[in-house]
């Protein structure tokens, strides 16, 4: 896709987006699993859990942090995401005339599996590093992607071509150089599926006291390289994930549930509300009472 053409296409692209946010916020489609994402201003840091996803964005930037690795993806790039991992990101580029336009579209490992079943292919050695790239926009994906957009305008079109264009996105998603990561999303064994697991079992379980050794033998590893592996995915020690967890978790119950430090403390998992405070401020900046009042 030649310059001219590739910018035509993320313009139109924009055009799509901005009818289906037309404010600020996250946006759901007629299609389950994508969403679009529109910020009108610069934005101060969020923490979130991403989801196996594929970003891209249309307009504006943003920064993605996680444990000390910074990314910034920009128009016509592509973040991919293949496992649940604690991430920090704020846009970084934006105004009420340009504002910052993102798609977030849910990577399916049950998609995945059927299409390398289809294409006929073993799956690949897995990339080293984190479980988080970013990657300029093939030509062939932005096309897929105004199409599926385009197709969202019609009831009928977007129930019956939806789901045919998701498939297409996700099967040119395998065909570029991260199609080994994404591929480990669909191999049941596979190293990034059994981190997943161990993943969705310290989300379930963030509260209670962590065992390294019950974690490995869910996933049938040793406990030494079940560590290894799930800090090269997740770029955290299991330890630190649970507490990205926990920590998460109570600056919701202090800002949505009103509850005071000490109780959020003690509900996720904390002994200690000294203790907890602390690394609070640590994480975040501030202290629990003065993040809530900061908000």
């Amino acid at each position: 896709m030649r310059h001219g053409t590739r910018t035509r296409t993320l313009t139109d692209l924009a055009r799509f987006a901005l009818e289906r946010a037309p404010d600020e916020g996250v946006h759901a489609t007629p299609l389950p699993g994508l969403l679009v994402i529109r910020s009108d201003g610069r934005t101060l840091p969020t923490h979130a859990i991403y989801r196996p996803s594929l970003c891209l964005v249309l307009q504006g930037a943003k920064e993605v942090v996680m444990n000390g690795h910074v990314f910034r993806f920009q128009r016509g790039r592509f973040l991919i995401v293949s496992i649940d991992l604690p991430i920090t990101s704020h846009v970084v580029e934006a105004s009420p005339g340009k504002p910052f336009l993102c798609l977030a579209l849910d990577l399916d490992p049950d998609l995945v599996f059927g299409l390398i079943q289809g294409m006929g292919q073993a799956p690949e050695p897995v990339l080293s590093g984190p479980g988080i790239h970013l990657s300029e926009g093939t030509p062939d994906l932005l096309d897929a992607f105004l199409r599926l957009l385009r197709c969202l305008g019609e009831p009928a079109d977007a129930e019956v071509l939806g789901p045919m264009l998701r498939r297409e996105i996700t099967y040119r998603l395998l065909r570029t150089e991260y199609g080994p990561v994404v591929r480990q999303l669909g191999v049941a064994g596979s190293r990034v599926q059994r981190i997943a697991k161990a993943v969705a079992r310290l989300r379930e379980r963030f509260d209670e006291p962590l065992k390294i050794e019950d974690l490995a033998r869910l996933v049938n590893m040793s406990p030494s390289s079940f560590h290894k592996h799930f800090k090269e995915i997740t770029t955290l020690s299991p330890l630190q994930f649970q507490k990205e967890l926990r920590l998460q978790e109570a600056r919701r119950l202090l800002r949505v549930d009103g509850l005071d430090a000490a109780t959020a403390a003690f509900r996720v998992g904390y002994e200690s509300p000294s203790h907890f405070s602390r690394e609070y401020a640590r994480h975040f900046g501030l202290p629990p009472i003065r993040d809530v009042r900061a908000t």
